[in-house]
């Protein structure tokens, strides 16, 4: 991939496909000789912000709620892809590019002309003022972020005298050089032999072979940090650096003030730029990783030997149990590159971890990045379709096949047997759960499962028009898996249970994110679960239902006990006191309590009054990301149809009483609409540990839909 000037700046963009099998989506860039290729679609010019006006009609405007949801959904429906689900853009990190760069660079893996040029666009484009790339897109520049992108952009053709790289040098030198790069940062470049192991606290491989019973097991930790670290541990294990080329020395001369070979590589373990710092090293870390790195100086050979077989055989089954696609984009690269190392070029292995990299890789109009996972396919159906079917079965032939569309691909993509061997691997079994994404990767997570279950016990309502339907047995398995999932304290984790304390959070060693050590309870997976279960023993109520009522009686306990001091309820995957308080309302209100029958409780009168005292002026609600990082709510400038939408939604479930407060947020909302239906996208609406923002585009139509849906339905009279 390297050494090729960089001549084109941006594709044709009307020359891209995209294509869909089981969610499974994969862009593809048509050459000059495929003349018989079919003409771009709705979905596709969208996606690439080109003009779509020939596919939509400019609509009347809407009058009331109920029009302007109906616009929303003529809109949005013309966005499913043929499986049935809502493709987009789940990007927003800017440490994923680099791995798969870099990776690719090593393993000599041939990077498509048309993907290489859009990512050095894509980088362009969110490259920061200041010269440097930040740890997402709506970040402040960073070390980690600014380092990993040069390097990116250096391996992928772009000249060290390029304006953009100059910047971005520039701003990186200012802060102490790559020397000062976060732990995942100095693990890549290690990988790429631009920075030493001896830089690095040990990763430990050897904790693999601890028994299970030990606190700090990797049983005990969240998915997505163990399987990140596996693959680190086994990669630091080794010791493994890509051979050195010309490339590779000139990185080391451009990335640190001072000159490689005399750095004191030791004195860098603990070397963390402040404009990166987020989660600092406890005196609990730094005991410890004194003890450790003293051991990786003179660890046994043969013990190291059997960790790193103990390593590589749960990436080999990672691979197997997710199709080669793993739990990310981190984790996934890693193993690939493992793979290649331990098997060759033209292992199986890595011919099928190679043909899974595209699952990952999104155009949009800025360009080709990597996604969070691949794709966030049930989540954003579950939602469309609860969304649509806020004001009944649609009597619009169109939008009924819209819905039986996304039935057939939440049909096929419930996990129907769990995977083998997933208690010897630490995987929670799966059976009856839908993952995030796609049937392939099989990653169930809770409240996906409850989001599709509540989705699918709708249509079996709602959807009269919808022949071929699930067994109740299946439905039944869905139930079996949540119920599996309740953990002591009455709430649920994401992807499995909780299994490990808070004081593991406090050997963080990742100094960028929060929470990121253990799979916690969450206001919004309990509430979630909370509701499908609610909505199952109404549909099924013989089944294991004096144990249902237990755990939401449990579930509720819970959630009250996530209350704030100001009633409040902070959200963990999304934006972020407005979030959480509006799954809070939720869950309350599946439980019966709400002001019309004046059950309202004193912690929904307060969640409600916290809601209320943010309305702004215009009628809206907007917060920013900042919220998450800063863990208080910060208002932003204006309002925002997400965050609005989702506290209308919150209110309106447990039916507050003032209308007229009510109404002015659905004003906002129509008056946002634009003329063919859709939203703009503003603020960013989701994140993950605390500090990393990502994108839900979808969000910006799914949830101003479904308010307008409910405000309709509860006041039909009120609705102009």
């Amino acid at each position: 991939m390297s050494g090729k000037d960089v001549h084109a700046s941006v594709t044709d963009l009307t020359r891209w496909r995209l294509t869909s099998v089981n969610g499974r989506r994969r862009w593809r860039y048509v050459t000059m000789d495929e003349s018989n290729e079919r003409p771009q679609n709705m979905l596709e010019k969208y996606s690439l912000g080109l003009d779509y006006s020939e596919s939509v009609k400019v609509l009347p405007r809407a009058l009331t709620a109920e029009e302007s949801a109906v616009n929303g959904m003529n809109f949005f429906s013309l966005l499913q892809c043929e499986d049935g689900h809502w493709p987009n853009d789940y990007s927003g990190p800017l440490f994923l590019v680099p791995g798969f760069v870099i990776v690719h660079y090593i393993t000599k893996t041939e990077l498509p002309e048309a993907f290489r040029v859009e990512l050095i666009r894509y980088l362009r484009t969110v490259q920061r003022k200041e010269g440097g790339w930040g740890l997402h897109i709506e970040d402040g520049a960073t070390v980690f972020g600014t380092a990993l992108n040069y390097v990116s952009m250096r391996l992928l053709g772009v000249s060290a005298d390029d304006g953009d790289l100059k910047k971005a040098l520039k701003f990186l030198h200012s802060h102490g050089g790559a020397a000062a790069i976060p732990q995942w940062g100095k693990f890549w470049l290690c990988v790429l032999n631009c920075y030493r192991w001896e830089g690095m606290h040990t990763l430990f491989p050897e904790l693999w072979l601890l028994p299970s019973w030990i606190p700090a097991h990797p049983s005990t930790l969240w998915i997505h940090c163990r399987y990140v670290y596996l693959g680190m541990s086994y990669l630091y294990g080794l010791k493994y650096c890509a051979p050195e080329d010309d490339l590779i020395r000139d990185l080391r001369k451009e990335l640190f003030v001072e000159d490689f070979d005399d750095i004191k590589w030791p004195h860098q373990k603990d070397n963390i730029a402040k404009v990166d710092l987020y989660t600092p090293h406890s005196p609990l870390y730094t005991s410890l990783f004194k003890f450790l790195d003293i051991y990786e100086l003179s660890h046994m050979g043969g013990l190291r030997e059997r960790a790193l077989e103990a390593c590589y055989d749960h990436i080999r089954q990672d691979d197997i149990m997710t199709n080669y696609i793993s739990v990310g984009p981190i984790s996934k690269m890693i193993n690939m590159l493992i793979r290649w190392l331990k098997e060759g070029p033209e292992s199986e292995a890595f011919k099928l971890h190679r043909e899974r990299v595209y699952d990952y890789l999104w155009i949009g109009k800025d360009g080709v990045n990597l996604q969070g996972t691949n794709g966030t396919q049930v989540w954003d159906t579950s939602f469309y379709v609860m969304a649509m079917l806020e004001l009944g079965n649609p009597d619009d032939p169109t939008l009924q096949k819209v819905l039986e569309r996304a039935y057939s691909y939440l049909d096929s993509s419930q996990m129907v047997e769990s995977s083998p061997k997933c208690v010897q691997y630490y995987r929670q079994e799966n059976k009856g759960g839908w993952p995030l994404t796609t049937r392939d990767q099989g990653l169930v997570v809770s409240d996906t499962t409850a989001e599709a279950l509540k989705a699918m016990l709708l249509m079996e309502d709602a959807g009269p028009h919808i022949e071929a339907r699930i067994s109740r047995e299946r439905y039944r398995d869905a139930v079996d898996m949540l119920l599996s999932m309740v953990n002591p304290n009455g709430g649920f984790s994401s992807y499995e249970t909780l299994r490990g304390g808070k004081l593991l959070e406090m050997l963080n060693p990742s100094e960028v994110f929060g929470d990121i050590m253990v799979d916690y309870t969450y206001t919004e997976c309990t509430s979630s679960v909370m509701q499908a279960l609610k909505h199952f023993v109404d549909f099924d109520a013989g089944y294991r239902t004096e144990e249902i009522w237990r755990v939401l009686g449990k579930g509720l306990s819970y959630i009250k006990g996530r209350q704030l001091p100001d009633g409040s309820f902070e959200g963990s995957w999304g934006v972020c006191f407005t979030y959480g308080t509006w799954f809070a309302l939720e869950a309350f209100a599946c439980l019966g309590q709400n002001f019309e029958e004046n059950t309202a409780s004193s912690e929904v009168k307060k969640a409600c009054s916290y809601l209320v005292s943010k309305q702004k002026e215009d009628g809206g609600w907007g917060e920013k990301f900042a919220s998450c990082r800063e863990r208080k709510y910060i208002e932003s400038e204006k309002s925002l149809v997400v965050n609005t939408s989702w506290v209308l939604l919150g209110l309106m479930a447990v039916r507050y009483p003032d209308q007229a407060l009510l109404h002015r947020g659905i004003r906002l909302l129509m008056e946002r609409q634009l003329e063919d239906g859709n939203w703009s996208q503003e603020g960013i609406s989701g994140v993950f540990n605390k500090s990393c923002a990502i994108s839900y585009p979808a969000f910006k139509n799914i949830f101003p839909i479904w308010a307008l849906a409910r405000y309709a339905r509860l006041y039909p009279s009120n609705g102009q």
